[in-house]
């Protein structure tokens, strides 16, 4: 067998073992429920149960028209005791392995990529009916890989908001700005306004690429007692339902936040925001540095 048609075969049954720790989990908390929430979509509050864990864990498909780059998130708290906190880490463990194969092959094999997502769906009659059934378009890695957020100690309480102030700045020179203006329609009259303006500084100059990043739900957990390491808190980002360890089966203290994020910025840019205001390249978010 070719190297990378083994490296094929090895993520197939990542995928497989993958799929049957999620559905093992899903049948232990259905065996066993315990408390649980979820944020609906119009509302505060959704049913939580285990039909809404398996859609929320098993939803690995991009819609049509979804953004290459985001995923759909699924936030939610679950009440779980030490098996089924056993099955989220075997269950995690299994996307760990997924990921790294999946890494493995974008190394050595990355035009196996479009056949990987074609074929795993076909290895699960019930997750190809779903992908057929309901107008989804095609296998979607990372949301097959991302973790499922588990606090490590009983909690407290959680407090969760939407955080979506970040942004990822990638620095550029003028003559890669100038290629990726090349990539763009040539013909279009706001490209040529921007290749002028490009024209117009100086060939050092630095420039700076700006990509907003996806609002993003941030736990805040509480400990009830200190951890080993001393501390009484911890902050993450929850896209999936995060499990918290429970022996009673009862879920901590939590707020209820708003069911979609903000519109704007909560925080105040940084009066010493080294950019400019205004986009340069707007077609391309590419910013010029404040001078001075």
């Amino acid at each position: 067998m070719a190297p990378e048609y083994r490296l094929l075969a090895e993520l197939e049954a990542a995928f497989d073992q993958l799929i049957e720790r999620l559905e093992a989990l899903v049948s232990t908390y259905a065996g066993a429920p315990g408390a649980a929430w979820a944020m609906g979509e119009g509302d505060a509050s959704s049913q939580a149960d285990a039909d809404w864990l398996r859609r929320a864990l098993l939803d690995f498909w991009y819609q049509d028209g979804q953004d290459g780059r985001a995923t759909r998130s699924y936030v939610g708290l679950v009440a779980a005791d030490e098996t089924l906190m056993s099955a989220v880490r075997e269950a995690n463990a299994a996307k760990s392995a997924f990921a790294a194969l999946l890494r493995q092959i974008r190394e050595e094999a990355a035009g196996l990529i479009p056949e990987l997502k074609a074929i795993l769906p076909f290895r699960h009659p019930a997750l190809h009916d779903h992908l057929r059934g309901q107008g989804l378009a095609r296998l979607h890695l990372k949301q097959c890989w991302r973790a499922i957020p588990l606090a490590e100690a009983p909690l407290a309480r959680v407090r969760l908001a939407w955080y979506r102030s970040g942004r990822s700045i990638k620095r550029l020179t003028v003559r890669e700005a100038e290629a990726l203006l090349l990539g763009l329609d040539q013909e279009a009259p706001h490209v040529r306004i921007q290749q002028r303006h490009l024209a117009g500084i100086p060939d050092g100059e630095p420039l700076a690429q700006v990509q907003d990043q996806a609002p993003l739900m941030r736990a805040n957990l509480f400990y009830r007692e200190p951890l080993p390491d001393g501390r009484l808190r911890r902050a993450m980002n929850v896209a999936l339902p995060l499990f918290v360890p429970s022996p009673d089966g009862r879920l901590p203290d939590c707020n209820t936040p708003p069911a979609s994020p903000p519109t704007a910025r909560t925080r105040a840019l940084r009066s010493d925001a080294r950019l400019e205001s205004e986009p340069f390249l707007p077609s391309l978010r590419i910013y010029r540095y404040r001078q001075g």
